[in-house]
């Protein structure tokens, strides 16, 4: 009887979506309004009946690790977990991990334990739907010991992801990792009679860093010091052997950079969003926070999400995510505003101590304008603050009390911006 075990890649210091991993975990991101990063993964695990599932990380993973126990917690009738692994000091090792095959390597032994199979590897930071249960079904059927998972790409988008050669039958024959925009890869492209309806001009077919390897397979592998699956694991495996190819022609997209993560959520507030979380067969599950339902007084809301108990009183937000018990006050406009909500409530004592100290409430003051900008949690915005309207062409970097990355305007975790500030 097969069993597959699920291995979810947290990622290292995620250095590319900082400083919203400053305080915390790459996959413990907040991400549209009421979500984490790695509930992605996870959900996809579940959804498709794979349910026994460790989360890698290293870095600030205490967030990640209050967010899985307090969501993923399985029936005593079943044999489900989530569970997070962080790089721990051992007899046998005592460095950090080294890359992403290094950081399964050096929790084979907790593995094992499970006795599976086959092992899932999926990565903590994309945005996708998957069946994955066929991804294995189709895997099983190949004979081959190793499937990777693929999607149409353009040529301009192939040179940053690892790509992948294949015949007629799926096989793949050559892989070249981040082949840049030089390199002729012409031979590359898909085979005509392999893809039933082609996307454009997306003719190449990339790694999407999920794969599923037989047990036996994913032990001789490691045997190594391959420290990465995509640079050294997966071509030493194809100079030895057959791989499958299991092409996903859904939406897909890489989360892992500011720009990305900014586009993503906006495009959720879309009329037709590219990624649909409101999908009753395959949710996407998350903390239940037992929140009241929000509450909009006088305010006008233009493709907007508003997430579980935020007061928005005399305000206009288009394009926004508004993130969990945000408050709004009158006059506040957001425009293209990803705001990632509170941690809790100020009381009214809190309020008047804030006052003594001269430094906002929680949440968006009044008459406060917003555009292009990220929010992170817990943030202070002052009455009167106008940021990203005179907005000039700055480098990317911190400013003190807010940072710039990719273009994009982030007020960090915990940032205090003071009434009348121009940003």
């Amino acid at each position: 009887m097969n069993k597959v075990l699920s291995i979810v890649l947290g990622g290292g210091k995620g250095t590319r979506l900082f400083p919203l991993t400053k305080d915390r975990a790459k996959p413990a991101v907040p991400f549209g309004g009421r979500y984490r990063i790695v509930d992605i993964p996870i959900s996809n695990c579940i959804n498709s009946g794979f349910k026994q599932i460790y989360v890698l990380t290293q870095f600030n993973s205490a967030s990640l690790h209050l967010h899985i126990a307090k969501t993923y917690v399985f029936d005593n009738f079943s044999d489900g977990f989530a569970e997070v692994l962080a790089a721990e000091q051992t007899l046998t090792h005592s460095g950090w991990y080294e890359g992403t095959a290094d950081a399964v390597r050096k929790n084979l032994v907790h593995f094992r334990t499970q006795n599976p199979t086959h092992y899932l590897i999926v990565s903590g930071d994309q945005l996708y739907r998957m069946d994955l249960a066929d991804m294995f079904r189709k895997h099983v059927e190949s004979g081959r010991a190793l499937t990777i998972a693929c999607t149409t790409v353009t040529r301009e988008d192939a040179s940053d992801f690892g790509i992948m050669k294949v015949d007629a039958q799926s096989n793949i024959v050559e892989f070249q990792e981040k082949p840049g925009p030089v390199k002729d890869i012409s031979d590359f492209k898909i085979p005509k009679d392999l893809l039933k309806e082609r996307r454009g001009s997306k003719e190449y077919l990339a790694s999407m860093g999920i794969y599923i390897f037989d047990a036996a397979l994913m032990e001789k592998g490691l045997d190594n010091e391959s420290n990465d699956f995509g640079k050294e694991v997966i071509p030493n495996i194809l100079a030895e052997t057959a791989v499958n190819a299991y092409i996903f022609d859904g939406y897909w997209e890489d989360i892992g950079t500011i720009k990305s993560f900014y586009e993503a959520n906006l495009n959720l507030t879309a009329i037709a969003p590219e990624f649909n979380f409101y999908d009753e067969i395959s949710p996407i599950y998350t903390h239940r926070r037992n929140l009241p339902s929000s509450k909009i007084n006088y305010s006008t809301l233009n493709q907007a999400i508003t997430s579980d108990g935020c007061i928005i009183t005399n305000a206009s937000i288009s394009n926004s995510i508004v993130g969990l018990r945000t408050i709004i006050e009158t006059g506040a406009s957001l425009d293209g505003v990803v705001c990632m909500g509170a941690d809790y409530y100020e009381t009214d004592v809190q309020k008047r101590q804030n006052a003594e100290r001269r430094i906002p409430n929680i949440g968006i003051g009044r008459g406060s304008i917003i555009k292009g900008a990220i929010i992170d949690k817990n943030a202070r915005i002052g009455a009167d603050c106008r940021i990203g309207i005179d907005h000039r062409e700055r480098p990317d970097g911190e400013y003190g009390t807010y940072y710039i990355v990719d273009g994009i305007i982030i007020i960090p975790k915990n940032g205090v911006i003071i009434q009348g500030t121009i940003i």
